[in-house]
Parts: C-alpha cells; sequence; structure tokens
C-alpha cells in the first residue's frame, strides 16, 4: 500500500515545493511618460507650425530712403508709407530722411536702407535693382520776353540753345545733377560750359531772381505739370511778353550717348497756359526711380510692388502725383536692371505661397516623419521594461502550471490561481499600452486555460481521494523533503 501512494503521488526529489510569489505589477509611470513624449511632441509640432506661419505672414518692414525735405519726392513716400502701415499690410514702410537722391544712393549702397528714391542720370548703386519708376522729368528751357540791355539797345534775342555761349543761365535747385544736365545739353551743341556762367538758387527763391533778372535763360527739370516749374515760367511774364521755349532737337542723340536719358516732348499748353508753350517743344527727360537693395528676397519685393500698384489706385485721387508711378522697365538692357520680384509682378510669374515655400513643407514633413519614427522608437523604449516583466510572468505562469499538476493542497491552488488572476490582469494593461502585441495576448490566454484546466482537473482528483489518503500524501511528501 505504502508503494501505491508512493507511486501516485511521488515527484522528483530535485523539483522544488511550490512557493506562490505575487506577480510585479508592470511599471504604471511608463504609460505617464509615454502621454507626456506624445504631449510634449505634438506641442512642438503645433509650435513649429505656428512659428512657420507668423514667420510667413508677419509684416515686413522696409527702410527707404529720400530726400530733401520738402521735395516732390518725400511727400510722395510719405503718402505711400502712411498708406502701407494702415490696415494689415504685409509691407510697412519706415522713412530714413536724406539730403537728396545722391545720399538715398549712398545709404542704399552702404546698407542704411533697402529701398531708395534715386535720378537715373546719377551714378547707380551696384547694388541697386529697378522696382517701379516714381516719376518722370521733362528738361525745360526757357529765355524770359526780351528786355532791355544797358544803353537802351534791345539785348540779343536768344533762340537756341547754341547761343547760350557768354550768357547767364539760372537753375533752379540747388542739386549739382541739374548743372551736369546743363553740361550735357552744352555739350552736345558745342558750346563750352566754361563760356556759359551758371547761376543756381533754390525753388523758393526762383520768382524774385527772375524778377531781378538774375539770369538770361533758366533751365528747370521736373514733371510736365510740376507747380516749380510753372510758377518759374509764370514769373517770367513781362509787359504781356511770352517766354521763348529752347526746343532741344539733339535729344535722340543725346539719348543714344547717354542712356540715362531719353527723347521726349513738352506737349502744347502744358505749362501754366495755352500758349506755354504753343507748340510742341522737344527736350529730354529722365526717371526717379524706386530701387531695391540686391539680396532682398524675390517674393518680400514682388509683395512690395503688388501693394505699391494697388495702393496708387486708390492714393491718387487724393494724391495726384501718384498717378505718375509706373512698374520698371523689364528689358534686359535696361539701364538699371529690374529686381526679380518686381519682373515677377510686372510679367505676371509671382510665385504661390506653395511655390514660395514648398521646400519648406517638404523639409517640416521630413521632419515630421522623422520625429515620428523617433517617436515610435522611444515609445518602445519606455515599454521595453513592461515587455520584460510580461516574458517573465509568462515564465511564472508557466512553472505554475506545471506545479499546478502536483500540487496536493486545495490552499496552495487557490493561491495560484489567485496569482494567475493577476498575471492576467497585467498582461491586459500591457496590452492596452501596446506593450504586447494581440498574438502575444492570445498565448496567454492559451497558457492561463491550460493552468485552469490542470488546477480544476488537480483539485477534482484531491476531492475524489479520501481524508486518510490525502494526509497519507501529506506526510509522504513532508519525509521526502526533510
Amino acid at each position: 500500500m505504502n508503494q501505491e501512494i508512493k507511486g501516485l503521488f511521488a515527484r522528483p526529489m530535485t523539483e522544488p515545493d511550490f512557493v506562490a510569489a505575487p506577480a510585479s505589477p508592470p511599471p504604471r509611470s511608463a504609460r505617464r511618460r509615454l502621454s507626456f513624449v506624445m504631449i510634449a511632441g505634438v506641442l512642438a509640432i503645433v509650435g513649429a507650425l505656428a512659428a512657420g506661419y507668423y514667420f510667413a505672414m508677419r509684416p515686413v518692414n522696409l527702410r527707404i530712403a529720400v530726400g530733401p525735405a520738402n521735395s516732390d519726392d518725400l511727400k510722395m513716400v510719405q503718402a505711400l508709407a502712411q498708406a502701407f502701415n494702415q490696415g494689415n499690410s504685409q509691407i510697412r514702410l519706415r522713412l530714413t530722411q536724406t539730403d537728396g537722391a545722391v545720399a538715398s544712393a549712398e545709404a542704399l549702397a552702404d546698407g542704411k536702407a533697402d529701398l531708395a528714391i534715386i535720378r537715373g542720370d546719377l551714378d547707380v548703386p551696384k547694388n541697386a535693382q529697378a522696382v517701379a519708376t516714381l516719376r518722370k522729368n521733362v528738361v525745360v528751357i526757357w529765355v524770359p520776353p526780351q528786355g532791355k540791355a544797358r544803353g537802351g539797345k534791345a539785348a540779343p534775342k536768344i533762340t537756341k540753345i547754341a547761343q547760350l555761349a557768354g550768357h547767364r543761365v539760372g537753375v533752379i535747385g540747388r542739386t549739382p545733377a541739374n548743372v551736369n544736365l546743363l553740361k550735357v545739353v552744352l555739350q552736345q551743341y558745342g558750346v563750352d560750359p566754361a563760356k556759359v556762367e551758371v547761376i543756381q538758387f533754390p525753388a523758393n527763391e526762383t520768382a524774385e531772381a527772375i524778377k531781378k533778372e538774375k539770369a538770361d535763360a533758366y533751365l528747370a527739370a521736373g514733371p510736365v505739370n510740376s507747380k516749380i516749374t510753372t510758377d518759374a515760367i509764370a514769373a517770367s511774364n513781362r509787359d504781356g511778353g511770352t517766354p521763348t521755349f529752347l526746343a532741344i532737337d539733339a535729344a535722340e542723340a543725346i539719348a543714344q550717348n547717354h542712356p540715362a536719358y531719353e527723347a521726349s516732348e513738352i506737349p502744347a499748353g502744358s505749362l501754366g497756359g495755352a500758349d506755354r508753350p504753343e507748340d510742341e517743344v522737344k527736350t529730354i527727360s529722365f526717371s526717379h526711380h524706386i530701387v531695391a537693395r540686391r539680396g532682398i528676397s524675390e517674393s518680400t519685393i514682388a509683395l512690395f510692388t503688388r501693394q505699391l500698384f494697388s495702393i496708387r489706385q486708390s492714393l491718387k485721387n487724393d494724391f495726384p502725383p501718384a498717378a505718375r508711378i509706373e512698374t520698371p522697365d523689364t528689358d534686359k538692357d535696361a539701364t538699371i536692371p529690374v529686381h526679380p520680384g518686381a519682373a515677377a509682378f510686372v510679367d505676371g510669374d509671382e510665385k504661390t505661397f506653395l511655390d514660395r515655400y514648398s521646400d519648406y513643407i517638404w523639409w517640416g514633413l521630413m521632419l515630421a516623419s522623422a520625429m515620428g519614427s523617433a517617436g515610435a522608437w522611444f515609445a518602445g523604449y519606455l515599454k521595453k521594461d513592461e515587455r520584460s516583466i510580461n516574458t517573465s510572468q509568462r515564465d511564472r505562469l508557466l512553472d505554475m502550471l506545471a506545479a499546478a499538476r502536483h500540487s496536493d493542497s486545495m490552499e496552495e491552488l487557490d493561491q495560484m490561481q489567485a496569482e494567475a488572476d493577476n498575471i492576467l490582469r497585467d498582461a491586459l494593461t500591457c496590452f492596452e499600452h501596446g506593450g504586447i502585441e494581440q498574438g502575444t495576448l492570445t498565448a496567454f490566454n492559451i497558457a492561463l486555460e491550460q493552468f485552469h484546466n490542470a488546477v480544476t482537473d488537480r483539485k477534482l482528483l484531491l476531492i475524489s481521494m479520501p481524508q486518510n489518503l490525502q494526509r497519507a500524501s501529506a506526510q509522504f511528501r513532508a519525509a521526502g523533503t526533510a
């Protein structure tokens, strides 16, 4: 009988008695760390998108150099700046007042200004590119009505530019550019500039100088309907006589030799009266340009040019000189090369938002993809502990399965079953966190089912055994392990 009991309940002596050990729950902080990482990643992406949008849509401030004080150019730019700085304009203007076109060109060349108003017949900075033509100026040379010379004799009448030798020519404005302009005209007609006495005076002293006959002829440069020019011509009237306008018949030759000038005409009656002049007068013209510093982005200048011509339409009603603004010359042989942004506006080739920022969007997507891969790796790294504990719990479950088949104690089986329930709970938690896959969870369920079947079978066996056999088996086991 003892041999039968020994055969029924004997176990290998090397197998230790089962000791129930509580399963270690997976670290609850892993899910929290993963949540923090995901939130931080989302916030970083949102922040990058917001920063990119702000960078793309923020107003751009451009410094524009213009002068001198109280000039038509300064008044024009002030009106433009006021219009630009209203509303939600993407381009804003900041004025940098200078002593004149030469100083404005120097400010642009030195990088102290982004835009400048310059004269086309002066030295153009190498880093200047045309954006728009602010206005065109015509050269007007006239002789006041003939007065009396000394001794009561009539003064020689001047009807041609070639007759200016030996006479005084008054140049309106203090800028040396107008004096150089006069010299260009004189040289074209073979007149030695040294034989002409040049007298300069500011615009506000023109009427007084003409009344005092400080010069025999006068030169003014400005728009056809310039108030400075028309007032000076009106001051030249004497005793009902009208001034004589000197035609620059060699205008085309001058334009050929000096590309900054163009052959032009003064329309009849455009200088303050029907007889000023009576007929069309040939002359030369030059332009005042809005130029941009080379290196300013194409998109910025395209936006500026679009805003400029949009504002021109609404501004010309209140500020008529704005109507003179014209698009730049986009020809390759233009005197001042056009800025690519202005050329894109004129030619209708402006880049769209996607054209301008497609590279940034592509790199942003690449960065987001890289961040996603890094986040997935980091998430997997954070779940490493859960997977490791899950593996140890699976091994523990298999050990419990083997132990349940040889257990002789109902209490021990109940304790193992309770531990298996905890292992199941932790496995489900790991599955929810993504620590284990569906296949691993299925394997867990199979192992648990086998374990519960083994516990059920063992309990049925123990219940069917008489109490004396159970006690004898326990005593035998105790003696075998002693």
